[in-house]
């Protein structure tokens, strides 16, 4: 049991004390950033490398009250696994977090002095990464202000509001974790991806326990995996793997009764409140089992409610809150905690079901070869979605579309939901106009005008095709591990779901579906891609440094390869003009012969389990980077003063109640700001002991 918990009533009422301090004093400030629902702002403020926006809820106010309220609870149930996410991104995290918001809260100093504004920067980068590593690139980020000054600040807050062990004083808490966040040595990387490393010893994150090896690892779970199950689990994804007393490994399940009950508990208590507002029984059995596998951690009911969910069609609100996604973890089997409530868009979801009417179709007509292709296509379900809240791995920064389960077995034999998030992908593209980027970085006014004619909706149709056709094409062949990719898995993944969807998008099927006005419209898609594989992604790396992230490897490695293959022919170049590099086209069908045929390939790695091609593939067009193509693209984007990295806060839900306690009505509020967000957060979320003892 923590120390921490045994005073945890002190921190809460320290907790509000000093929140409702900062609202007093940065009242004029929330003024002025506050929303009226005829002025909405998308933008919000700026720190590091990362801009906050916001999104609107469009059409919940006209959501029935049996629908807000499924919706209240259900965000509810989204925002109590936030700590679990911090701890598993670094196993210091919730200390450091608890110790910088201390500060934050307590300072007794100057607060326009340059250590609080460097703390402040810092504390808010932990907050938008959960934790001490950059949430996309990895690396740990260091902080602007001195070891001495934080010690100090540290030793101006009440001892009760710190992560203290038991009998541990300030001098030996800072003792314990300064190297952590200081130096550089220490904790470099939270997924170390490089080749020939011990991905599993050189990664921060805490699915392992330190001294646990990739081998070792690897290992354990090759040896509990059946020779001959045809819907295998997915082995290992929620569960921390350690050392028993005798030195022998073994699973620490996240479960109810096991490793973050206390933020399960939750959770499971908010779904069991949300259950009787569900649209429909089936949506009610989805909760049943969800709500099981939580207190369970069986991997079978997981399977169960993962079927039952994609079955589900009907329900206008839908969600999903588990641990999902894989990238996190250097040989990516354990999973992220996520959570997303949404609502269906039904104008914008005509679209999206051309599309999954016609998987069949698609897939027959793909560039792979037939013995990958699925001979029979099933329960393909795609939509445009509201998001209502963003929650662990999708918050603050989140993806713009979904295609689960994950599980291979059940996509082959169930099939897929796939959903495109259209309030956020409206939200980006509106911060992203009049940005300066495509005069800065298109080649031409020709090229720029495609871009802005039709780059918007190609962008959605590409990730439309990318999460609801993509990820739910072709096969593996009988006998393939769907873990045989090991650390390359998740880079082939995106790679083959994002070629599915540049092949298709230049398609007359699409014209002819009505889904493209003319087969020029996708060469905003193409040009935007290349230059985006190939240079602008690139700002998001710092010098000397390698790509790690699992979507960035996919561009580049997609870019670079068509680049290489079709140079001959001069299909894409990378040209001068006025002493800058710009991505230059020259064929257009040729670019989409490419496409198609590294999408062939990569099926067949995919198909196949060929782990060797994945490597070969990843690391020679995925990985490196040009250094001095790199520097002028990174000199060219300062001028332009923007923040390559973008994230969301989310609305706060406010539940209206009668006498009896019964909600009467929900109500929304866009005016919190970041900081007042993020610490009503660590308030009223806080679920883990900063300390385990």
């Amino acid at each position: 049991m923590s120390h921490l918990l045994n005073v945890h009533d002190v921190h809460v009422l320290n907790m509000k004390k000093a929140i409702l301090s900062m609202i007093l004093a940065s009242a004029a400030t929330l003024g002025a950033q506050a929303q009226k629902a005829d002025n909405f702002q998308y933008t919000d403020e700026k720190f590091a490398d990362i801009q906050m926006l916001r999104y609107k809820v469009e059409g919940f106010d006209k959501l029935t009250l049996k629908e807000k309220t499924f919706i209240y609870y259900l965000q509810e149930a989204a925002l109590q696994g936030r700590d679990i996410l911090f701890d598993q991104n670094g196993r210091y995290n919730l200390r450091i977090r608890r110790m910088l918001e201390a500060v934050y809260t307590h300072y007794t100093g100057n607060k326009h002095d340059k250590f609080y504004a460097a703390l402040s920067t810092y504390l808010k980068r932990v907050w938008f990464s959960s934790g001490i590593h950059h949430h996309y690139g990895c690396e740990k980020f260091q902080p602007s202000f001195k070891a001495d000054d934080l010690r100090a600040a540290l030793k101006q807050v009440p001892t009760a509001e710190l992560p203290l062990a038991t009998g541990q004083s300030v001098d030996q808490l800072c003792d314990e974790i300064f190297p952590v966040i200081f130096d550089p040595t220490v904790m470099p990387m939270r997924v170390n991806q490089k080749d020939g490393d011990d991905l599993v010893q050189t990664s921060a994150c805490n699915y392992y326990a330190p001294g646990i090896t990739q081998a070792e690892a690897e290992e354990f779970y090759a040896q509990r995996k059946p020779t001959a199950d045809p819907r295998p689990i997915m082995m290992g994804m929620n569960s921390r793997l350690e050392r028993n007393e005798y030195g022998l490994l073994t699973e620490r399940v996240w479960r109810v009764g096991g490793m973050y009950t206390q933020a399960i508990e939750r959770i499971v208590d908010n779904l069991l409140k949300a259950r009787p507002y569900a649209d429909t029984p089936e949506q009610q059995k989805v909760i049943d089992l969800l709500v099981e596998t939580y207190r369970t951690g069986d991997l079978r009911t997981f399977d169960d409610y993962s079927i039952h969910w994609l079955k589900d069609t009907k329900s206008l609100v839908d969600f999903t809150n588990y641990f999902t996604e894989s990238y996190g973890d250097p040989l990516g089997m354990k999973a992220s905690w996520e959570a997303i409530v949404n609502f269906k868009d039904l104008a914008a979801t005509e679209r999206t079901e051309k599309l999954s009417a016609n998987a069949q179709w698609f897939e027959d007509n793909s560039p792979v070869a037939p013995a990958f292709k699925k001979e029979k296509v099933k329960g393909i379900s795609a939509k445009v979605i509201t998001a209502a809240i963003l929650g662990g791995d999708l918050y603050p920064s989140t993806a713009i579309g979904i295609n689960l389960p994950n599980s291979d077995w059940v996509r082959r034999e169930f099939g897929s939901k796939s959903v495109t998030i259209g309030n956020l992908t409206d939200a980006y593209n509106k911060a992203a106009h009049g940005s300066g980027m495509d005069k800065e970085f298109v080649i031409d006014e020709a090229t720029r005008t495609l871009i802005n004619q039709y780059g918007d909706a190609c962008d959605d149709l590409h990730t439309d095709l990318h999460e609801c056709l993509g990820h739910g094409s072709g096969k593996l062949l009988p006998g393939t591990d769907t873990d045989s990719l090991k650390a390359y898995g998740s880079t082939i993944e995106e790679a083959r779901a994002d070629l599915f969807g540049l092949y298709y998008v230049a398609d007359q099927k699409l014209v002819d579906l009505g889904l493209t006005p003319n087969l020029e419209a996708y060469k905003s898609q193409y040009y935007t891609y290349m230059m985006n594989g190939l240079m602008t992604q690139l700002v998001r790396i710092k010098p000397g440094n390698n790509i790690e992230e699992a979507h960035m490897r996919n561009r580049a490695l997609i870019a670079h390869w068509a680049y290489e293959q079709g140079k001959a022919n001069k299909v894409v170049e990378l040209v001068k003009k006025h002493g800058k590099t710009y991505v230059k086209i020259n064929d257009y069908a040729a670019l989409r012969t490419l496409f198609g045929k590294l999408l062939a390939e990569i099926q067949r790695i995919k198909s196949e389990g060929d782990y060797e091609g994945a490597r070969q593939l990843v690391e020679t067009y995925g990985v490196k980077v040009d250094p001095t193509l790199h520097k002028e693209v990174l000199a060219r984007y300062e001028q332009l003063h923007l923040s390559p990295y973008k994230g969301f806060i989310n609305p706060v839900y406010k539940a209206e109640r009668d006498a009896s306690g019964n909600i009467t009505n929900v109500t929304l509020d866009y005016t919190e700001s970041y900081d007042h967000q993020m610490l009503r957060y660590s308030h009223d979320y806080a679920t883990l002991p900063y300390v385990n003892e």
